[in-house]
């Protein structure tokens, strides 16, 4: 059976930069081919149009498809499994799926949806991205305009549900597998900190919380989290009643343009070892203390003829053996750590070969 097509789900309110994050995934996609469902609702499909403008080959579009008739989470079997078939169906499948929720969709039923029968063995849910306006949510708002997201709730005419702005901020945090605070330029380094302190401390265990700024994330950091989001619904927390709000995404980050080189990655090579499993837990250790968001590469382990490959996402650390090593390849390990600026290299260096 042929491997399940990643998807990764991308939620947040009005504003908190959705669309810019995206944009920016396509535009440094590194050939993976993404196919984009949007949510949008009203008369103007505008991040539709905004997106169909990139572009790129990454971004064709017919790659492209958007759900118009309200809330995702409320028109899941009506809208959201035909627009899911109608994609699998394609000779030339994608390589990734991203859906882009409206704003005030709750993502627990629309990841629950990956269970339905019509796609649950074709699709998993690489993982669950929640943007947030970092400067809004720091002083104490949801979103940047309370005001367009209440209009905006009054275009659904498919909308079931009412949830408080409190209550549905709580659940997009309880979904999430990664927490992306965005517009951190428009805070200082004592604000920033402190939200994303509350931001972790109210998510669940091993949730990345990272800062961002025009949404520019690494597609390594942004995609393939490996979360299998379907398969552990109880632990993001139980839908409140079918009941919410709604938005239109119109991303206003109009400050300064930014090309962000938050991020840093480098490669550690080290000798063969001696134990897979002690490794692993030694991996695991390194990125907990040292806050590494991602870690891949493989290793060579004592007495063994294949390679052992080893994926990271935060502390969850996945190993197999993959292949047996070529003749002339080296029987060394070596690992590709990547994370935020400031990492301290040589100490996870020395962590990681000791």
């Amino acid at each position: 059976m042929p491997a399940k097509i990643p998807a990764t789900v991308v939620t947040g309110f009005l504003g908190a930069g959705k669309t810019t994050l995206i944009r920016h995934m396509l535009a440094h996609a590194e050939g993976k081919r993404i196919a984009l469902i949007i949510n949008e609702f009203g008369d103007l499909g505008v991040d539709g149009d905004i997106l169909k403008g990139c572009g790129d080959e990454t971004c064709r579009e017919d790659d492209i498809m958007e759900l118009s008739n309200g809330c995702i989470c409320c028109t899941v079997a009506d809208d959201f499994i035909p627009t899911m078939e109608k994609l699998l169906a394609r000779e030339d499948a994608p390589d990734h799926i991203v859906i882009e929720t409206s704003g005030l969709a709750l993502p627990q039923p629309l990841v629950q949806a990956f269970n339905w029968p019509e796609i649950r063995t074709r699709v998993t849910v690489d993982g669950v991205v929640t943007v947030v306006d970092g400067k809004a949510v720091s002083e104490g708002r949801f979103a940047h305009s309370v005001a367009a997201v209440d209009a905006q709730r009054k275009l659904d005419e498919n909308l079931d549900h009412e949830t408080p702005l409190s209550e549905l901020f709580e659940d997009q945090i309880a979904c999430a597998d990664m927490i992306v605070v965005n517009k951190s330029d428009l805070l200082d380094e004592a604000e920033a900190s402190a939200l994303t302190g509350k931001l972790k401390a109210e998510a669940r265990a091993g949730v990345q919380v990272i800062r961002a700024a025009m949404g520019a994330l690494p597609v390594d950091v942004l995609l393939g989290q490996g979360a299998g989001a379907e398969d552990d619904l109880d632990a993001r927390g139980a839908p409140h009643h079918h009941h919410h709000d709604h938005d239109d995404e119109d991303d206003h980050d109009d400050h300064h343009h930014h090309d962000h080189d938050d991020f840093e990655s480098f490669t550690v090579t080290r000798p063969e070892i001696t134990d897979a499993k002690a490794f692993a837990e030694q991996v695991a250790q390194v990125i907990r203390a040292h806050d590494i968001l991602r870690l891949k590469g493989f290793a060579a382990v004592t007495g063994k003829p294949l390679r052992l490959t080893l994926q990271a996402v935060g502390p969850r650390v996945d190993s197999y053996f993959d292949r047996p090593f070529g003749g002339e390849e080296p029987r060394e390990t070596r690992l590709v750590v990547i994370g935020q600026s400031g990492l301290d290299r040589a100490a996870i260096d020395a962590a990681l070969r000791s």
